[in-house]
């Protein structure tokens, strides 16, 4: 039976307990990122022998992010791509790349982005601080990402958006470059990204 001292002491703990609690468990928001409506791209740039350049992008991800912005230190974001879903516009080129010269896909069939913490710049922008598991290797990446905007949707929704980028250099994830020209021994990574609200 409650007793109205029960009642006060529950009122009590719980008004404790929300004076007590990170504002950002109480207000941090996940985000799954809108790959279904292709609001989303994982893309890359990369010398091809100095002359010219290669763009590409992977065409199968997952990913969500947990972003308030009042709380931006709290910031984070995860990513899962599916290696073989690379394009470039030309099948043999794809093949090769995958193969095990390079990405050899069938060995590593995902790359990961895990992100280990987020160092506000400004109100729209940062650097997010994380793991990259890449040809199965894991490197410690910053990449600086600016927010592209955030609000309601048509559809009842609420989204935000974002987009970052950073150079890699492959040796570091086991990618021997070496026989080739300097400027093709890195790769600069693209993404953008619109995550709808849970």
């Amino acid at each position: 039976m409650l007793t109205v001292d029960t009642l006060k002491k529950t009122a009590t703990a719980a008004a404790v307990t929300a004076v007590l609690l990170p504002s950002s468990q109480a207000q941090a928001a996940t985000y799954q990122v809108d790959t279904e409506g292709q609001h989303a791209f994982v893309q890359f740039k990369i010398s091809h022998l100095g002359y010219s350049y290669l763009l590409g992008n992977f065409e199968t991800f997952s990913g969500e992010f947990d972003y308030d912005p009042d709380n931006l230190d709290d910031a984070s974001v995860d990513f899962e791509v599916e290696v073989a879903s690379l394009n470039t516009n030309h099948a043999e080129r794809d093949r090769h790349i995958l193969g095990d010269d390079f990405l050899d896909a069938d060995a590593y069939p995902t790359a990961t982005f895990e992100s280990t913490g987020f160092a506000p710049d400004g109100d729209d922008a940062g650097v997010i601080t994380g793991e990259l598991t890449l040809h199965g290797q894991t490197q410690t990446i910053d990449m600086p990402v600016t927010l592209v905007g955030e609000g309601e949707d048509p559809w009842g929704g609420y989204r935000a958006g974002f987009e970052g980028s950073t150079t890699l250099e492959l040796a570091e994830f086991g990618i021997d470059m070496s026989e080739f020209p300097k400027p093709m021994r890195e790769v600069e990574l693209y993404v953008t990204f619109e995550g709808v609200r849970q």
